[in-house]
């Protein structure tokens, strides 16, 4: 929902609402002011009374305020000011308040003195008689009151159109930069569901030439892990819960090509309520069979290790690895999770990977947020 609507929303019924608002606040400014004037005509009138009087002038005087108001802010101020053509639109804005006094004199010497000398022929004989100064005079002090007054209402509602103009523009680069987030989040997702499936598919082929019985069983289980990243993994954040449901089973589904040769210690927190973004844990343990078990002929072992505490969940993943192996060149799983990590969890995460001489060790921490706190969001 847009926050503070009434100023900031473009719908034609905030719209309205906003400019009526303007305008009756600035009418009843101009209604006072000129109320509150040390005219003589109005000197001794009852309060109510110069009101009804300055009526039709406070009327009058507002044609070139709107003139003005309208004219910077839907031809100057989207037309110069936020292209940048700031040297034209100092002049026209310049331009335009010489023509507003001009337009306000103008109507200061025909329609409002019409209806001054009008009023005090009705009030003071005396002072509709006088004698008015020359009409340059006349015509130099209605300018520069129309000036002044045209100064007023231009530059306050040139303000509030510039404010809305810079919170839409925020908004705008707010709203790319999370489609883009989002774009970059599913282009690393699909990156790493075929990853995976090429890894699990190429394990049931290897099984398929001599246990047909466990490869049925991991085809039973490869169909339980699809079913979780096809239905669960669309969203941007899953149960905890099932995230390491999935992990467990990826483990179990792997070690099962291994017979009884691998030793896994899983340690896993019973968890309700907090949230994780899809597909965290699974290319760790991926590379903990791809450079660690796999590559072992003697005695492949994986510990993993899960705690939760005050929100911050921590993985230690430790896989043993042959000695004579190479430093491992991390594939484009783990180079994805770092991407995600820094898209989704900025500042509020840390991952660490050491490959020492003969394990390979993961210390993953992320500060994740309570399904309570995303109802509140």
């Amino acid at each position: 929902m847009q926050k503070l609507p009434f100023i900031y929303s473009s719908e034609r019924a905030w719209r309205l609402s906003r400019h009526f608002a303007f305008w009756s606040l600035w009418f009843i400014f101009q209604l006072l002011l000129y109320s509150f004037s040390p005219s003589p005509v109005l000197q001794n009138q009852p309060f109510l009374h110069r009101i009804l009087i300055t009526l039709p002038e406070a009327v009058i005087y507002m044609v070139p305020s709107i003139f003005l108001a309208y004219s910077l802010m839907y031809l100057v101020i989207p037309g110069l000011v936020l292209p940048g053509h700031y040297l034209l639109a100092a002049i026209s804005s310049l331009f335009l308040l010489l023509l507003t006094a001009g337009l306000s004199a103008g109507l200061s010497m025909t329609a409002v003195d019409y209806l001054r000398h009008r009023n005090a022929s009705g009030f003071s004989p005396r002072i509709a008689a006088e004698e008015h100064p020359a009409l340059y005079i006349q015509l130099g002090i209605a300018m520069l009151a129309g000036l002044r007054g045209s100064i007023t209402v231009g530059g306050t509602a040139a303000a509030i159109k510039l404010m809305k103009c810079v919170y839409q523009k925020q908004e705008t680069a707010l709203l790319l930069a999370k489609e883009k987030l989002n774009a970059e989040l599913q282009m690393l997702k699909a990156q790493l569901h075929p990853h995976f499936l090429f890894n699990t598919l190429n394990n049931i082929y290897s099984l398929t030439q001599d246990v047909p019985g466990k490869a049925s069983a991991m085809v039973m289980g490869l169909s339980q892990l699809l079913r979780y990243i096809l239905y669960e993994c669309n969203r941007p954040l899953v149960p905890l819960e099932k995230e390491l449901k999935m992990a467990g089973d990826y483990l179990r589904l792997e070690a099962m090509r291994y017979d009884e040769k691998l030793d896994i210690s899983l340690q896993f927190p019973n968890v309700s309520g907090y949230l994780i973004a899809p597909l965290m844990l699974l290319p760790f343990i991926e590379n903990a069979f791809k450079h660690g078990a796999s590559q072992m002929t003697e005695q492949p072992w994986i510990s993993l290790g899960i705690t939760m505490e005050s929100g911050l969940f921590s993985m230690k993943l430790i896989n043993g690895k042959p000695q004579e192996a190479e430093t491992t060149t991390w594939g484009i799983g783990i180079e994805n999770v770092r991407k995600r990590l820094a898209l989704i969890y900025p500042e509020q995460h840390t991952l660490e990977i050491s490959d020492l001489q003969e394990i390979y060790i993961v210390n993953l921490k992320i500060k994740l947020s309570h399904d309570r706190d995303q109802q509140k969001i």
